[in-house]
């Protein structure tokens, strides 16, 4: 029987309490980062499942509540509106992309050790040793001890792999991670395992899936969808947008240069051409 909302409330004072981890963990990130990101050089793999889809859209999102606390606040109450919220990030991506029963093998989770002990009690646990986060795939969920236990029982943090390194190094994006939403990369060290969702075959078909979702914004458009554009504008080196949910003249003209380097349209609206670029998913 899944715990009460209550009991699961009172063990989150004991995750993301390390704030001075939180930032990067390999003294290279910010070049690895650059490297997969900052050039065409490497993309994300087009076959990535959905939940990616969704963890980048959420790239950029800070403070608290925000809207990933105030998703998972509507269904378990309000108390969870400001508490450590990195496996609530990773709950929201679940249930927004259709992944729920992969991800979330009991239901919503917001305490990382419960979550880690839903993925071993179905045999979907692997080992945080080197060889074994060499051995991990984009999608992902992977579980972080600060302490380098690599004890269940000391999980502190959850992010979802967008990409494996090699040299039992990961690249994550992460909720809560210094209070918002962030790629990081991080080493087998701190890796206390992960678990591998049993993702549908059909995930190869998120692109278009996906693309049918969305809006089309532009000019003037108000919204949830727009602090999501802007979002990923901030998460690609465009500082002068700010999250405000109007898609005003900075998101315009951001959203104009994107499309530039993307290749698209320069028109300054977001629709299925551009929203592959900005979450980065085609050449």
């Amino acid at each position: 029987m899944r715990p009460s909302d209550a009991e699961e409330l009172a063990h989150l004072g004991q995750v993301d309490v390390h704030p001075d981890v939180h930032r990067a963990t390999e003294p290279d990130e910010d070049q690895i980062l650059h490297e997969l990101y900052g050039t065409d050089a490497i993309q994300a793999a087009a076959a990535a499942p959905a939940l990616l889809v969704e963890a980048r859209r959420s790239l950029g999102t800070a403070g608290r509540p925000n809207a990933i606390t105030r998703d998972y606040a509507s269904r378990h109450g309000s108390d969870f509106l400001r508490a450590s919220w990195c496996d609530m990030a990773v709950t929201y991506w679940a249930r927004r992309s259709g992944n729920a029963a992969a991800v979330l093998p009991a239901g919503d989770r917001a305490y990382t050790v419960w979550h880690a002990q839903d993925f071993q009690r179905i045999g979907r646990w692997h080992a945080g040793t080197a060889a074994g986060v060499d051995a991990s795939r984009p999608g992902d969920i992977v579980f972080f001890d600060w302490g380098a236990t690599n004890s269940i029982g000391a999980i502190d943090h959850v992010g979802v792999i967008e990409k494996v390194l090699g040299g039992g190094r990961v690249q994550t994006i992460e909720g809560n991670t210094s209070d918002a939403v962030r790629r990081r990369v991080r080493s087998a060290s701190v890796i206390a395992g992960y678990g591998r969702p049993a993702y549908t075959p059909n995930e190869n078909d998120w692109m278009e899936t996906m693309m049918k979702k969305l809006p089309m914004l532009g000019k003037g458009d108000k919204g949830e969808h727009v602090e999501t554009v802007q979002g990923l504008l901030l998460a690609r080196s465009h500082p002068e947008v700010r999250i405000t949910g109007k898609f005003d003249d900075a998101t315009e003209k951001a959203v104009r240069k994107v499309q530039s380097w993307g290749g698209v349209e320069s028109d300054g609206v977001v629709g299925p051409k551009t929203w592959p670029v900005l979450l980065r998913v085609n050449g």
